[in-house]
Order: structure tokens, then sequence, then C-alpha cells
């Protein structure tokens, strides 16, 4: 361990029930006057979506909207984004939704501007540094599940639709200016995404705290990310309307996304390619995975999670953990196995080989192996 590293932390986020009114005096605080609405297929025509249209409208930002967003977005989805934005001659984005939503509609605003392909951002050594900084429009980021935390991230998750590869495109201005986390817009999700979006909140939390780089800021952001999803995912869960639940569920999912700057590893590392060729979703998929990374990783991380039971107030110390991780999926419903979610193991070769150049593998605490990526797939599967 060496006591280097680079730090950044979030950006402005105006945090609590009804701040969605808030949406046209935040654009125009990030110097947006044309503001494009980017969201997902399923979103676009929802109250919600309609309701934010409407402020934007009313302040005379016009009503604009692109949602051709697939579940894992690909190149074709930001191409259109982008062709949309230049055609509204807009000045900015509102990235409305979920993960998918929110990772494209920063890459809308990142990459209507420049003149590289986007492959040529993705997050190695510096290549962000290709990017033209005065070309990338501001974006405003509004979540409307509680999971990827997008909304803080300074990068965006995109899939290859030819190789089915997904890639993170990074760049510091990326992050957005204005983030607006209102519980209320989380009420309407449907049980099975509520689950899977609190899930991913976990293992971003849980993978950063077992993560072996030195961030102690991020460390303890983790720890107390993995309180407030253990506390209050199963009260959502419950209780869709019970908007503290749900509150402390924003912040768990935006505190994840803060600490994995710390590092992510084997679980995104097999999640992703699952993800990208299967089309499943991201959060649940993690869930799914999480216990065999967990025995994989124990080595190495049983006397970090000792402490984190301690703190959570699990007895038994990384047993007992883990045994709480697995009553949790219980409790939630999470399916047991990635046949559940039509994942088959006539693919286990080339998703290991997938898995092991994922640019989250090299956080993992135990090295991935193209072998022991194999091996997990096949428990998992």
């Amino acid at each position: 361990m060496t006591l280097t590293a680079n730090w950044s932390y979030p950006t402005a986020i105006r945090f609590g029930t009804g701040r969605i009114k808030e949406l046209a005096e935040a654009c125009k605080a990030a110097s947006i006057e044309r503001p494009l609405l980017v969201t997902d297929k399923g979103l676009a025509n929802l109250p919600i979506t309609q309701a934010a249209l409407n402020l934007l409208d009313e302040a005379g930002l016009g009503r604009a909207i692109f949602y051709d967003v697939d579940p894992n977005p690909n190149e074709k989805n930001l191409a259109a984004g982008v062709s949309a934005f230049k055609a509204g001659d807009h000045d900015g984005v509102v990235a409305f939704g979920g993960g998918s939503g929110l990772d494209l509609g920063k890459l809308v605003a990142f990459m209507a501007g420049q003149s590289r392909p986007v492959w040529d951002f993705e997050d190695v050594d510096d290549w962000w540094t290709r990017a033209d900084t005065a070309a990338i429009y501001p974006n405003i980021a509004v979540p409307t599940t509680a999971g990827t935390g997008s909304e803080v991230g300074r990068a965006g998750v995109l899939t290859n639709s030819e190789t089915h590869v997904k890639k993170v495109i990074f760049h510091p201005k990326i992050l957005p200016s204005i983030v607006i986390c209102d519980a209320q817009l989380t009420v309407g999700m449907p049980k099975v995404i509520t689950v899977g979006t609190g899930m991913d909140a976990f293992a971003h939390c849980l993978e950063a705290y077992c993560s072996p780089f030195y961030h102690p800021m991020s460390q303890g952001i983790a720890l107390e990310g993995l309180r407030l999803v253990k506390e209050n995912l199963p009260r959502v869960f419950a209780d869709a309307a019970d908007l503290d639940a749900r509150a402390h569920m924003m912040s768990a999912a935006a505190m994840g996304a803060t600490a994995f700057q710390k590092g992510l590893g084997a679980i995104h590392a097999l999640s992703h390619p699952i993800g990208a060729v299967y089309n499943t979703h991201h959060g649940m998929t993690n869930a799914v995975v999480m216990p065999a990374v967990l025995r994989f990783n124990r080595p190495a991380i049983e006397e970090r999670l000792t402490a984190a039971a301690a703190y959570l107030d699990i007895a038994g110390g990384y047993d007992g953990f883990y045994n709480y991780v697995l009553a949790l999926r219980e409790e939630l419903g999470v399916p047991d196995k990635l046949r559940e979610l039509g994942v088959g193991n006539n693919r286990i070769a080339e998703l290991a080989k997938m898995a092991i150049v994922d640019p989250t593998a090299g956080g993992n605490p135990v090295e991935l192996t193209e072998e022991a990526a194999a091996r997990l797939f096949e428990q998992c599967i």
C-alpha cells in the first residue's frame, strides 16, 4: 500500500423531497437555456417525466426530449442522442432516470462537441485529455432510481454493439453541474427495479470497502453506505411509499458511486460481460454473483468484513456478513443463479476473457485470472 492517490469528490447536490420543482432554476444556474431531457424508453411517457418537461416548458426552456436509450446503452443510442442534440440547437442536457438514462445523457453532453470517436475517451491512462474541453456541454442529473449513483460520476458506461463489451468513458467534465435528488421520483419504481438498483448500491459500497487501494475517505463513505442499505432497502421493499427510507437509499447510491473511485472488483467484472451479452439488469446481476465473489475473496477480505460486520451490528464476523448477504437476497427475491436471468453455460470461456480485461477487475482484492473467472461463472450460472 502506498500513501499516494488522486482524489475527487462530487458536485452540488440538491437533496430532498419536492426539489424537482427547482429543475428550471438549476438549468439557469448551469447556464443552460435550451436543455434536451435525455431518459429511457420506459420513463418517457410516465407522469414524473412529463411533469419535469412541464417545469422546463413553463420556465421558457422548451420541452425537448430524447428517449431512444436501451437498458444497456450503446454507441448507436449515443449517436442518435447527439444528432437530436445538434438538430435542436441545444446547449445542455438534463439526464433523467436510472443508470442508463443518466449515463447516456451525460455522454450526449460530452460528445456533442467532439470530433473524435467516443472509444478514444475510454478510461485508460490519460485518454480523457484527448477531448476538447471547451466543447463539452453542461449537464444536470436527476436520478429516478437509487442504485447506480451515476449522478455523481465523472464517467458513463457504454456497450459496444459489435463486440458486446462494456466500456467506461471518462472525463472530469462529464460530472453533472447540479444534481437533484428527490425521493418522490423513485416511488413508482417496480419492486424488481427497487431491488436491483438497491443491490447495485450495496455492491458499490461493498466492493469499494474491500478494495485494496488507499482511500480512507472513500472507505468511510462505503461503510456508512452499507449501513444505509442494510437499514433501508428492506423498508422500501416492504413499503414503496416510505419516503424517508427512499431518501436514505438515494444517499446510499450517491455514496457508493463516490466511494468506488477507490476501486471495484470481481462482482462488477463478472456482471459487466453478462449484462453486455445477455442484456440483464446490472444491479440484479451484481446481486446474483455477489456470494461467489465473497467466497473467492475471503482470504483477502475476512478481517475487513469482520470489522464491517461489527459496525453493521451483524454477529459472527465474516461468516455472519456472508450469511446476512444470503438472507438479504432471499428476503428481496433475488435469484440464486444466473440461469434464472436467462444466462446459459455455453459462453463461459468468452465471458471469462471479457471479465479479466474489464476495468473493474484490477480492483479486486484477489487477482482475477481467466481460470478463476471461468470457475466463478460456473458457480454462478
